[in-house]
């Protein structure tokens, strides 16, 4: 991943992630779990549901302590089946 995160901002940070994902139960939990794994922390995920109920917005704020931890979030979330979108 060729990302210019390290010009852009000053580590350790605090960064949102927003998540699409299917509307499900458990995407909130897989993404909280995934999370978890790679910056621990006590995560309370706003969620926004789309017009027509099919998907679910999450947002996130995380703590990220550098670019390559900020890529391997975004990697490892995106790799979840309930997930479409991670910006």
């Amino acid at each position: 991943m060729k990302t210019h995160f390290d010009e852009l901002l000053e580590f350790p940070c605090h960064q949102t992630f927003k998540v699409m994902g299917v509307a499900h139960d458990n995407l909130v939990d897989e993404v909280v779990s995934c999370l978890q794994l790679h910056s621990p922390g006590d995560y309370s995920p706003r969620v926004k549901p789309s017009s027509k109920g099919n998907y679910h917005s999450l947002s996130v704020s995380v703590r990220v302590t550098s670019k390559e931890h900020m890529e391997t979030i975004y990697t490892e979330v995106a790799k979840l089946e309930l997930v479409r979108v991670v910006l």
